[in-house]
């Protein structure tokens, strides 16, 4: 449903809850595929992007596996959604799912139906690492479902890559870079394993065979340069992309501005408020409502979000947005952190360097430390 409104449009995140099967390192919130309670879900999710009537101008299927919907489902929920005629719609996909051999995926019906950007789970082109993962399929299917993908029209294609994972070496990482160079891929989003409480890794951390701090420091520095020399742009601390493939979805996060989270365990941030649906896909189907999580926006949590992106913390945007220049404390702090190597600045801007964004959770701690 392409449409223009008055009304400003914001971005759509939908939470696809559904996965065959858990991988270890992952704590988003899932559950296994049920018929009954998938098509509940798809209606609950219409229903509820019925209701609130906005206009957006970029949509995000996120999970979860959204393409275990169907290319069906993922074109019923678009004929719901008003959407700007520029919008971007990504959908995220499995590869052995949307690339197997026997897959039954249509992409021509969700390019049809809007999808025009797909996320797709590499992780590794390593095999073996893909398998220590818990990834199901193997590189190959990755390779048919961008093939798959581009014929049906949808040239936008986005690869996760995983740094610091059990065994990863440095050529095994260049491989997997290069895979992603090759592929035709437009976007990669390289990020650096975290153990997450919860999770299969977290149980048996102890006996992972996990490179060091200083070794994933290694890893994250030669994957940042060979994805560069790739063609791929860092414009973020874990996403790179061609020019003009920057998600722009995600950059909305990054930006501050507003998005509408619908589905279980989907976060909002709109109308100048925080607001969550709980991790219960049979409380979402029934109608109960999300959780206020307080005021959003502000101008501590701008500048942290802001220092994520290589452009960083622009002045001229802070000043426009709040109203004020940038707090002489923050300045004094980005001094000193330059003469370490840690952020660069100049009569514009504050943004980190590629050592800043190693040790980034600290440097904007400190930075934003006794802030306000």
């Amino acid at each position: 449903m392409i449409m223009t409104n008055s009304q400003k449009p914001i971005g759509l995140y939908l939470h696809i809850p559904f996965c065959k099967g858990k991988c270890p390192y992952c704590d988003f919130y899932s559950v296994a595929p049920q018929k009954g309670v998938t098509d509940s879900y798809v209606a609950a999710l219409c229903k509820k992007i019925d209701e609130e009537n906005r206009v957006y101008d970029t949509v995000y299927f996120g999970g979860g596996t959204p393409s275990l919907l169907g290319a069906d489902n993922v074109a019923l929920i678009l004929s719901h959604i008003r959407r700007t005629p520029d919008c971007e719609v990504t959908l995220e996909c499995n590869p052995s799912d949307t690339g197997g051999i026997n897959s039954v995926f249509d992409f021509e019906k969700a390019a049809k139906g809007g999808v025009n950007r797909i996320s797709l789970g590499l992780q590794s082109a390593d095999n073996s690492e893909r398998k220590s993962l818990g990834r199901r399929g193997g590189c190959d299917d990755v390779k048919r479902a961008i093939a798959r993908a581009k014929a049906a029209g949808i040239e936008n294609v986005s690869l996760d890559l995983m740094l610091g994972i059990p065994n990863q070496t440095k050529e095994s990482l260049l491989n997997s870079v290069e895979f992603c160079k090759n592929s035709g891929a437009t976007h990669v989003s390289a990020y650096i394993l975290k153990i997450e409480e919860g999770t299969f890794f977290h149980k048996k951390r102890e006996s992972l065979a996990l490179p060091d701090d200083d070794e994933t420091s290694e890893l994250y520095l030669a994957a940042v340069n060979a994805l560069e020399e790739a063609g791929f742009i860092q414009y973020e601390i874990s996403n790179f992309a061609k020019s003009g493939f920057e998600s722009r979805h995600n950059l909305k996060y990054w930006h501050c501005e507003e998005y509408l989270g619908i589905g279980a365990a989907a976060h909002s941030f709109a109308d100048g408020k925080r607001f969550y649906y709980e991790r219960n896909i049979d409380g979402f189907i029934n109608g109960k409502p999300p959780v206020d999580d307080g005021e959003g926006g502000d101008e501590e949590e701008y500048i942290m979000l802001a220092l994520r992106l290589s452009e960083g913390l622009i002045f001229k945007n802070f000043e426009n947005r709040y109203g004020k220049k940038v707090p002489d404390c923050i300045l004094k702090k980005a001094d000193f952190l330059q003469k370490h190597n840690l952020v660069a600045v100049d009569g514009k801007r504050i943004a980190l360097t590629k050592q800043g964004f190693l040790l980034s959770n600290a440097v904007i701690c400190e930075l934003l430390a006794n802030y306000g």
